[in-house]
């Protein structure tokens, strides 16, 4: 998967959550919570969302991860411990 293709799946999985998430013009560093507006439940609902779509277990461990747009591409590019 590339950087791109990983993105696409965060947008979708955000998507997912928050039916009206505007990704035109958001920064790749932006907070996505923040941005889009998640509660906590909503965060789970993303990183659920977000593992069914990438086929990757994601755990508490990753959550620091996935604050911002590029990082959870990242995390979604880097190899699976």
């Amino acid at each position: 998967m590339n950087h791109d293709q990983a993105r696409a799946l965060v947008q979708e999985a955000a998507q997912r959550v928050v039916p009206d998430a505007d990704f035109v013009g958001l920064a790749p560093d932006a907070n996505l919570r923040d941005e889009l507006e998640m509660d906590s439940i909503d965060f789970l609902e993303f990183v659920e969302a977000l593992s069914e779509l990438s086929g990757r277990e994601l755990t508490e461990h990753d959550y620091p991860a996935l604050v911002t747009w590029d990082n959870c591409a990242e995390l979604l590019m880097s190899p699976s411990p």
